[in-house]
């Protein structure tokens, strides 16, 4: 079975780029669940309700988050009732919402997902690659197959995770950086892995920002108040093709698809 992981979906151009794509890529992959990276979908920062239920309407199963999942304070409650959407799962015992889930496909198999983030350049939260190991086995005794979304700053601290759960989890992709990377594979124990599914969004920002508003910070040292790109866009993600009977990977494609 086929599962599509979307990278960081950011702002209108990043919402309208998924409604463009995911109909006609769940048609021609076949594709069971969708997981999106929604943590920057309100505007670049953080989710609200309306959105989610936007990006459900547009075909996405599960969102995912990351360190701006706080962003929007109507977003609280909407952590704790909704549990399709996932924050971080190694933040502190407490904190609204949950960071796995079990899910069922369109062919009714049972797919776990779990997020973590990392502690490199990140926030400093409990060990993502011990909470990671705990969700995955827990979620492994309902279902083979459990995917995970590593939303992390540091390419180093994902290629470790995929490597910690190698032969664990089913799949394992990055999130956060924005920028998709070009080294997708099946490791040895049969995890598919992805460092960073890349950006859902503008083109012709930096990491889909408005690109003057970045340089002129970069060039001053001033603050600036960040605002969405405008202009052409990409989709970009990760399919990954799983046995459900064993949850070994058995296939990667990584996606970037340029709006024309």
């Amino acid at each position: 079975m086929n599962i599509l992981m979307i990278g960081d979906i950011m702002g209108e151009p990043g919402r309208k780029s998924v409604f463009r794509h995911v109909d006609r890529l769940r048609d021609e992959y076949r594709l069971e669940l969708v997981i999106g990276n929604g943590e920057n979908a309100a505007g670049g920062f953080g989710i609200t309700p309306e959105i989610a239920r936007e990006l459900y309407r547009q075909g996405i199963d599960v969102i995912t988050t990351g360190n701006h999942a706080w962003d929007k304070r109507e977003a609280l409650d909407l952590f704790r009732e909704e549990k399709r959407l996932l924050r971080p799962a190694n933040y502190p015992d407490g904190t609204p919402g949950q960071g796995s889930g079990l899910f069922t496909t369109r062919s009714g198999h049972q797919v776990g997902v779990v997020q973590v983030m990392g502690r490199v350049f990140m926030h400093a939260l409990d060990c993502p690659f011990k909470v990671a190991a705990r969700e995955v086995a827990r979620l492994k005794r309902e279902t083979p197959c459990v995917v995970v979304d590593m939303h992390a700053e540091a390419t180093s601290e994902k290629v470790a995770m995929g490597w910690h759960l190698d032969g664990q989890a089913s799949a394992v992709a990055g999130s956060h950086t924005h920028v998709q990377t070009a080294d997708e594979r099946i490791l040895p124990g049969g995890t598919g892995f992805l460092t960073d599914a890349g950006m859902t969004g503008p083109m012709d920002g930096v990491i889909g920002m408005k690109k003057e508003i970045v340089l002129s910070r970069f060039l001053t040292g001033m603050p600036k108040r960040f605002s969405v790109a405008t202009g052409p866009t990409v989709f970009a993600g990760v399919i990954f093709s799983l046995d459900p009977d064993s949850g070994r990977c058995t296939g990667v494609k990584r996606l970037y698809l340029p709006d024309a």
